[in-house]
């Protein structure tokens, strides 16, 4: 045997020996509650003396305005969320409905700690071009198996808003194509892009609505219309803008005013695709969301997104629904659009949060025609779909799905009684599955109640301009939705 490959082996095998000793190192040292306590616990005022000592060393190197506490992400477990001073608290808001099963959930630690998974996490690749041995196994074992009806092309992504940024590019490259009757570029095209200039770089726009929320970078962020704290400073191209119904509650109440609502932001859309064509700045794509939630958690109906996508068909326009914050099961069917019985599926489809990974599924018109089109350094992390497959398996074997639409029913019925006792204070009770959210007269008023809640244990979150919005995980059990109820009828009482 030569010296060299001797040393090879010698090398190999001191890797083996040191990852099997990390690997009994992590699974004795990582060890966390098995059970949530029966009800919340406060110890000290939130955030507490060690959160607030964290948070002053942190502002040495970055802004902390958003930061609200730090957590002991060890203790945390289920459907609580444990903070550095020891307080647990009932979290309804989920790292921002990003987490699908709870914390430190034993099935995701066990993929986590077994050795046959070891190289997903220790290692990174370039997915677009030094994908590992089982990705595409992982891939149809998760990503494809649940994908939309009607898609079958997937590409995974870091987050949400780089799906949306590389979603736009496959729906302007198709757009483009079919503009060229699928001739190649030209070389002045080829040139002119080089500089930002057309024909290289057209005119071409997307159209989003009013109160959407799209991502935090630039292609993203020119979709997104809530915040000026999301959008100040920052240049963003001329594309349209149109209303996404606003409808009344109870809905059964006002069914004539709201389809006219809808039919009213529906001749706007076509009023905006029709006046940016004579613009020469033509609509490659519509995005939009199932489900507003930073908006407001603002709904519509089947026939309202039946009559988008007949729009989009008739001008030849992608139709991107945006379900990174209301997909994975999230509402009790795994896609929320599959609540509205289109008659194609949608074009593209973005998804991350409650997915792990980032992404993207999308029609078969859409695949690039070229490779490093729809490109980054990593595209995604394959670790990420191997804890998919797992939560998939979990959602499966625990009817998740079921329990999550009887569960988010019961909550429902929870707010529309409180409510009904409260109608001062409340308004516009709705929700669907783990989606739920409740109106305060006022942005302060809402405030108010989010900060005495926290007193009281329960962990919420806020959209819109006076919005409560509740983002439970899917394991969301109906004693937990009794806690919650209890204690907002305290804070209510109160105010």
């Amino acid at each position: 045997m030569s010296s060299s490959l001797l040393a090879c082996q010698l090398r190999q095998l001191k890797y083996l020996v040191s990852a099997n000793s990390y690997l009994k190192l992590s699974q004795a040292s990582y060890t966390v509650s098995n059970a949530e306590p029966a009800g919340p616990v406060l110890v000290t005022p939130i955030p507490g003396p060690k959160s607030k000592q964290l948070k002053s060393e942190l502002d040495q190197v970055q802004n902390t305005d958003a930061v609200q506490f730090f957590v002991d992400y060890e203790k945390s477990y289920g459907n609580y969320i444990v903070d550095v001073d020891g307080n647990y608290l009932l979290d309804l808001y989920t790292q921002i409905a990003s987490i699908p099963l709870g914390y430190n959930h034993p099935r995701i630690t066990k993929v986590l700690t077994n050795p046959s998974n070891l190289s997903s996490f220790v290692n990174r690749p370039a997915l677009g071009v030094f994908p590992p041995a089982d990705f595409v196994k992982n891939i149809n074992e998760s990503l494809l198996s649940v994908a939309p009806p009607g898609m079958n092309q997937v590409i995974t992504m870091g987050c949400g808003a780089c799906s949306i940024e590389h979603a736009l590019k496959a729906a302007f490259m198709a757009f483009r194509r079919k503009e060229r009757g699928g001739k190649p570029p030209s070389r002045e095209e080829l040139e002119t892009s080089l500089f930002n200039k057309p024909p290289g770089n057209p005119n071409i726009s997307v159209l989003s609505f009013k109160n959407a929320f799209h991502g935090r970078t630039m292609g993203a962020l020119a979709l997104t219309h809530t915040k000026w704290t999301h959008k100040l400073d920052f240049p963003s191209p001329d594309w349209p803008i149109a209303s996404f119904p606003s409808l009344r509650y109870p809905l059964e109440d006002f069914e004539l005013e709201n389809s006219k609502e809808e039919q009213r932001c529906l001749a706007e859309v076509e009023d905006l695709i029709n006046h940016y064509q004579k613009r020469d700045n033509p609509v490659a794509c519509v995005a939009i969301e199932p489900i507003q939630c930073e908006g407001g958690d603002n709904f519509a109906s089947p026939q309202f997104f039946q009559g988008l996508q007949d729009i989009c068909r008739k001008n030849n326009i992608a139709l991107l629904i945006d379900e990174v914050q209301t997909g994975a099961g999230t509402t009790g069917k795994f896609w929320v659009h599959e609540y509205f019985n289109l008659r194609d599926p949608p074009d593209l489809v973005t998804f991350a949060k409650k997915m792990l990974t980032g992404g993207f599924y999308y029609r078969d018109h859409l695949r690039p025609k070229e490779g490093y089109r729809i490109f980054n350094t990593w595209i995604g992390d394959p670790s990420k779909v191997v804890m998919l497959k797992e939560v998939l398996k979990v959602i499966k074997d625990e009817q998740l799905l079921q329990k999550t639409t009887d569960t988010g029913k019961y909550m429902l019925n929870k707010l529309i009684a409180a409510q009904n006792k409260y109608p001062h204070l409340l308004s516009r009770a709705r929700g669907l599955g783990a989606i739920a959210a409740i109106d305060f007269p006022d942005p302060q008023t809402r405030d108010k109640a989010v900060a005495k809640l926290r007193e009281l244990g329960i962990h919420l979150g806020t959209c819109g301009t006076s919005t409560l919005r509740i983002r439970p995980t899917l394991i969301l059990e109906k004693k937990h939705v009794d806690i919650f109820a209890d204690r907002f009828h305290q804070v209510l009482k109160q105010l």
